[in-house]
């Protein structure tokens, strides 16, 4: 299923996106048993949300080898780099990555977003990981590039309102498309213009590791998303250009660039 959260003229819900474009709501949130309102709205009379709004997005530094080399920070890690993003830093599609204002250094990052379900993650052996999973969705984990090397930690890089656009939804159930999320093709392109390619077969830790690894420090909750690092190709973003980040079976997830008069979305609709 293709779960998506929207925001239609009676509020926002949850609903399950069909294929032929239209948005069945659901009673509460989707983890558990999925119950029907009966309401049904063409997927054009409503807008896009992110699919999820996170007590936390854990995120991996330095996981594909080809980036750990043009990023030029020396040896790839011997076990994953973690850091944290606010769930302040996160936007739906279509809404604007704002630029902070002097930057003239802020990079995309396509990377293979990993929520967690209703079981949570606590203590996980690598065995058992994949069982906490809910589904898989598309994460830009954009960066202010200059602030990362000049502070000596990612913490405001990264955590910049809109600096984590999420969507366009969470696929639930990839293999029934004869996909496997441990081999699937990331592309970012920037105004058309064709800017990361890779697989998640090059991630140097794989998404059982990754989440087994992460719960050894801390729970991962119910809507908790796990950003499974960016391969080799980042680049910078300017404001008025166009973002769309795709992943092979989750579709696109498309984002303007603009600069910091943008009405922010932090605490509204996101």
């Amino acid at each position: 299923m293709r779960i998506v959260r929207f925001a239609s003229p009676s509020g926002m819900s949850f609903g399950v996106l069909d294929g032929d474009g239209q948005v069945a709501q659901i009673e509460g949130h989707p983890f558990g048993t999925i119950s029907f309102t009966g309401q049904r709205f063409a997927q054009a009379d409503v807008r896009l949300l992110s699919p999820i709004l996170p007590s936390k997005v854990v995120c991996v530094g330095k996981n594909y080898a080809e980036h750990v080399q043009e990023m030029n920070t020396g040896e790839a890690p011997e076990e994953p780099l973690l850091f944290l993003k606010p769930s302040t830093t996160v936007i739906g599609p279509g809404d604007a990555i704002r630029i902070p204002p002097g930057s003239t250094n802020v990079h995309h990052e396509v990377e293979l977003a990993v929520v967690i379900g209703a079981r949570g993650a606590r203590q996980v052996p690598p065995e058992q990981a994949l069982a906490g999973v809910f589904g898989y969705t598309i994460g830009n984990d954009v960066t202010e590039r200059d602030m990362q090397r000049n502070d000596g930690q990612w913490t405001r890089a990264k955590g910049f309102d809109s600096f984590c656009p999420l969507g366009p939804w969470i696929e639930t159930d990839l293999p029934a498309q004869g996909l496997d999320p441990a081999d699937l093709e990331v592309t970012c392109s920037v105004d058309g213009e064709l800017r990361q390619q890779g697989r998640t077969s090059q991630l140097l830790f794989g998404i059982p590791t990754l989440i087994s690894h992460i719960s050894q420090v801390m729970t991962l909750l119910p809507g908790d998303v796990v950003l499974t690092g960016t391969p080799a190709g980042v680049g910078p973003i300017r404001p008025g250009q166009r973002v769309e980040c795709t992943i092979e079976g989750l579709g696109t997830l498309g984002n303007t660039v603009a600069g910091a008069d943008v009405t922010s979305t932090a605490g509204g609709p996101r």
